[in-house]
This record gives structure tokens, sequence and C-alpha cells, in this order.
């Protein structure tokens, strides 16, 4: 049988040639990268829980780790948001280590240092986060920026800054809320993206955070006797029957702030000024060993919060559905099955 020629030769015909084959293995450096920077952490929560043994560990070890978890979150959140990862891996670094040097005064350095980490804690955990088209999903997203707080909160403790728990967790709250409302206000495409549901949600959430911070210290500093003592009755009460008490901050404004958040996100950017309300709830864990009660106390609390937090943000989910979205179960399943507004992978830079 006669063979087919090809035009392109002197001889009329062309030698055929194997296709290239593919490399048996490409490496992803940006995989590998988070490998890295996942283990870096994993040894800086090592090293702040050893604070927390009963071995007779140095107290520049737990320190160090701390270090260590400050350097990896200031490098993730420069990668998440497009900004310098080796300068501010560096800075951070450079400045955690000079915080804990005996040669310099410690005092306002160190608490910078504390409560910077714990801004970044919240600020990364919300940034961390992904878009969830069902409950399920929002649920796995706020699991995954407490666990980001929680780390950051171990790094916080094991700094022992001589700082005021009220103060500190006043200022890191602002640091953290305003540093993640500069991010979103890129995400969400400024104030114009916003929309008129967007800006009455933004305002009823600085309420709300004011309602919770503020009420407590009104009536600390100027409620009659007989109301602190009604209330702290009550939180004695809650505390003697269940063992701890609930933080306001986390399951009324913060967690279900960010599930809410995150589901919106999978059909509107505007879902990210309510993801940035998410970053009080994780300030307020990230600051949370920073008060003087057990660690089982504090699981407690957090456990607590995290129950309260996903049922409120359920309802939060559902009613959003029911007023906006299609009527019937059949209708907003398929609703939820078609929602995907893409953004980049959990690793990924968002800007």
């Amino acid at each position: 049988m006669e063979q087919p020629t090809y035009a392109g030769t002197d001889t009329g015909t062309i030698t055929a040639v194997a296709p290239v084959q593919p490399a048996a293995e490409i490496v992803d450096w940006h995989n590998h990268g988070f490998r890295l920077w996942v283990g870096a952490v994993a040894v800086g929560l090592l090293l702040c829980l050893s604070g927390w043994t009963s071995w007779d560990v140095p107290g520049v070890i737990p320190e160090l780790g701390a270090v260590t978890i400050t350097t990896a979150y200031a490098y993730a959140l420069a990668v998440r948001t497009g900004g310098a990862p080796i300068t501010s891996m560096i800075l951070a670094a450079g400045l955690g280590l000079l915080a804990l040097g005996s040669f310099f005064e410690q005092g306002i350095l160190l608490s910078g240092v504390a409560i910077g980490t714990a801004a970044l804690a919240a600020i990364l955990g919300t940034m961390l986060t992904q878009p969830a088209r069902r409950v399920r999903d929002a649920v796995r997203e706020l699991l995954v920026g407490v666990c980001v707080a929680v780390v950051g909160a171990f790094a916080v403790e094991a700094y022992r800054a001589p700082i005021a728990v009220d103060r500190a967790g006043f200022v890191a709250l602002a640091v953290a809320l305003g540093g993640t409302l500069l991010l979103v206000y890129r995400l969400g495409a400024g104030l114009h993206g916003i929309g008129r549901r967007g800006t009455v949600v933004v305002l009823l959430g600085i309420l709300l955070l004011f309602v919770a911070l503020g009420y407590s210290e009104a009536v600390h500093q100027w409620g009659s006797g007989d109301l602190r003592g009604n209330i702290d009755d009550f939180v004695s009460g809650v505390r003697d029957l269940f063992g701890a008490v609930p933080r306001p901050t986390e399951f009324l404004l913060g967690f279900p702030a960010l599930m809410w958040g995150a589901s919106i996100r999978a059909r509107r950017r505007q879902g990210w000024w309510m993801c940035a309300f998410g970053s009080a709830g994780l300030t307020v864990v990230a600051t949370s060993l920073l008060h003087p009660i057990p660690l089982t106390e504090s699981a407690l609390v957090l456990g607590y919060s995290l129950v309260l937090g996903i049922v409120a943000g359920y309802l939060m989910i559902r009613l959003d559905a029911y007023l906006t979205g299609p009527r019937g179960r059949r209708a907003r399943q398929a609703e939820e099955e078609l929602a995907h507004r893409p953004e980049p992978g959990r690793t990924r830079p968002l800007l």
C-alpha cells in the first residue's frame, strides 16, 4: 500500500517526528511554598504551646514561636492581598526580634507587636475565606477563619506583653476592622459597588459593634450598682451552669457576618462588605488568651460562641434567601447549584 506523502521537502515527503512527551512531574512551586508556610506555622504553634506545658521550658522558646507565627502571617497576608511578601516578612521578623531583645525597651514595642499579631490574625482569617454556595460551605469558611485566629491567639499570649487586656482588645479590634475595610474597599468595588442593601448592612454592623462594645463599657463606667450586680449575677449563673459564657461580639456579629458574607460572595462581590465585620469576631478570638482564665474555659467559650454564631449565620442566610432569592425549595437548590462567582483560590492573590 502506497504511503501518503506531504509537500514541503525536496523529495515530496517529510519524516514523521514523534510528539514531545510531557515531563513526568511538573513542580508546582506555589503548592510547595504553601506547604512550607503551613510547616512554619505548625512549628511556631508547637513552640508557643511549649509554654503551656509543665516542662521547664526557657521563656524565649514560646516567644520565638510567636515571632515565627507573626512573620508567617505577615507573609501570607501580603501574598493574599497582592503586596510585597518578602518585605513584609522581613519587617515582621525584625520587629518581633527587636521587641524580644533584652537590650531594647520592651514595653511599647512588645505591646505593639502583640496587638499587631492579633490584628494580622483577624485580617488574614477573613481574607483566606472563599465564596460559599451552601450553608455547610459557609460553616467551613467560618472554621477556616477561626482556626487562623486561634493560632494567632497563642502567639499573642506567648509575647507576654505588659498590656491591659481590655485596652489591647479595643486597639486590636480597631486596627483589624480598619485594615479589613480598606482591603474590602478594593475587593468590593469601592463604595459605589456596595449597593443599597450593602449600605444598610454596613450601617447595621457598625451599630451592632458599638452596641456590643459600648454598652458593656457604659454599664461598667456609669451603671448603677444594682444593674451591675444583676449582670454579674447573670453571668456567674451562666458560667456555673455551662462552664463558660459565650462572647456576644463573636456570636451576634462576627461569626454570622463571616458566614453570610461568604454566602453572598458566591453570587456578588458585595459580600466582602459583610465579611469585613467577621474580622471583629476573629479579633476577639485572637485576644482571648490574654484573659486570665483557664485554657479549658477559653475553649468552652469559643465552642459555645461557634455554635450560637453558626445558628445565627444560618438564620441570616436563610432570611436573605427568603427575601431576595427564588421561592420554593427546588428553586432555591437550583439557585445554589448555579451560584458560582469565581474568585482566586485560597492560596492565590486576591488583588
